[in-house]
């Protein structure tokens, strides 16, 4: 028997409307994470890994950084056969001119580009979330079954399910209902998952602890089962595509993933997903030499630290630190910062260059001046902050703003290429 070709279809098009300010001037999948990386060496490390090097990335806003970042890093050989193809949106003549209205729309809207022959396998994945996953194993699941459509699952406790789509399953894991973020109590309860069928299956269900299957938006499909999927006019396959195939009585198979995985919805959950990398025992580890993440090579200098005070600190390279005290902080490639400056649970995501000047004309330079006091922040790409600059949220409701700054879900964010004037105090 042939073995089934697999493409890989990653949704790089997210406004990421809830990472805002983030994503002013890039998509979701394209925001820094990680000190180096962005949100989509993630899933085209995953894809990699799994020997899957067939893959292509749908892009709809703000997409040159996304573009400029895959086309300096994805570079396979000619004899592999291996590519990623960037597919953004576009107006075709004949038809009628629209962006893409959702993840299930995207792909229909591609389909002509997919070669293959119905009992080839697609894997949709999205483009914004932090694990690592063994999509072999995954697609090794779905032909054992015997399954039109797979879809990955994660247990999450009960209270958290109301954020994705939960999954109803019977004793051999087929999907047997889907809820899209379900919110009465009633429904949450009946959605849990029971000690028996987590034994059988060696789920790590907590005995005092109800959980739920929350679909982790990654999916496999047979091409032939994934082209009748989208003969319709849904648009997103989450909330009407699965739920259609369940009534239409297709066979749906849920695959568990026991592994750390982040669905970077919401600041609070990227900044908290960063921070986490400082931990003596991260619960994501980019220190894994089999299965590294890819990105961009940059030729950068060693890091120069100069008398600093350090605790959980991560240092990307290129950043030259001086007499600065940090405690549970990422600091980006390129960073600056200046002698007497305290920075304490920051995310500083870098700078895209090395100033020459720096500041040498009066400007305020690229980085962090001296004496700041920098606390809960989030410091995106290429901001100047002069000297004796404080930061903090404390005290300050959700959405208050003042000059570029703002806080978001208890977060001070510095959106990209922010100014900050000497003595500003926020």
């Amino acid at each position: 028997m042939n073995r089934p070709k697999v493409l890989c279809v990653i949704m790089g098009g997210g406004e990421g409307k809830r990472l805002f300010p983030l994503t002013k001037t890039r998509c979701k999948p394209a925001v820094p994470v990680g000190g180096k990386y962005r949100l989509v060496d993630i899933a085209l490390s995953n894809c990699i890994h799994s020997g899957f090097n067939q893959i292509y990335l749908l892009t709809q806003y703000h997409t040159r950084s996304l573009h400029r970042h895959v086309r300096d890093t994805y570079n396979f050989d000619h004899f592999d056969g291996g590519f990623v193809e960037v597919l953004s949106a576009e107006l075709v003549c004949g038809r009628n001119p629209t962006w893409y209205e959702g993840t299930a729309d995207a792909v229909r809207k591609n389909l002509g580009y997919l070669l293959l022959d119905d009992d080839d396998l697609v894997l949709v994945l999205a483009g914004d979330q932090l694990y690592r996953m063994d999509f072999a194993k995954m697609v090794e699941d779905h032909l054992e079954r015997g399954a039109e459509v797979t879809v990955a699952a994660k247990l999450v406790p009960s209270w958290k399910i109301r954020q994705f789509g939960a999954i109803e399953m019977d004793d051999n894991l087929r999907i047997t209902g889907f809820v899209e973020k379900p919110n009465g109590s009633d429904e949450v309860r009946r959605l849990h998952i029971s000690q028996e069928i987590a034994s059988r299956h060696g789920l790590p269900l907590p005995p005092t602890d109800p959980h739920c299957l929350a679909s982790m938006g990654n999916y496999v499909f047979r091409f032939g089962a994934l082209k009748s999927a989208l003969s319709g006019s849904e648009n997103d396959f989450g909330k009407e595509v699965i739920p259609r195939l369940l009534s239409d009585n297709v066979h749906l198979h849920a695959h568990i993933f026991s592994g750390y995985w982040e669905d970077i919805g919401t600041i609070r959950s990227f900044f908290d997903a960063n921070i986490a990398l400082t931990d003596i025992v991260p619960p994501f580890d980019f220190f894994d030499a089999e299965r590294p993440i890819f990105t961009t090579p940059r030729y950068l200098p060693a890091s120069k630290v100069n008398g600093c005070s350090m605790e959980q600190v991560v240092i990307a390279d290129g950043c030259l630190i001086d007499n600065a005290s940090l405690r549970r902080c990422v600091v980006g490639t390129c960073s600056v910062i200046r002698q007497g400056s305290r920075l304490e649970n920051v995310l500083m995501m870098g700078n895209d260059f090395f100033e020459k000047r720096h500041g040498s004309d009066g400007s305020i330079p690229c980085g962090i001046g001296k004496n700041c006091r920098i606390g809960n922040a989030i410091l995106d790409k290429n901001v100047r902050i002069g000297d004796g600059v404080c930061l903090s949220p404390s005290g300050k409701a959700n959405g208050y703003s003042n000059g570029e700054c703002v806080v978001v879900d208890g977060i001070v964010c510095v959106p990209n290429g922010t100014t900050l004037v000497s003595g500003f105090i926020f």
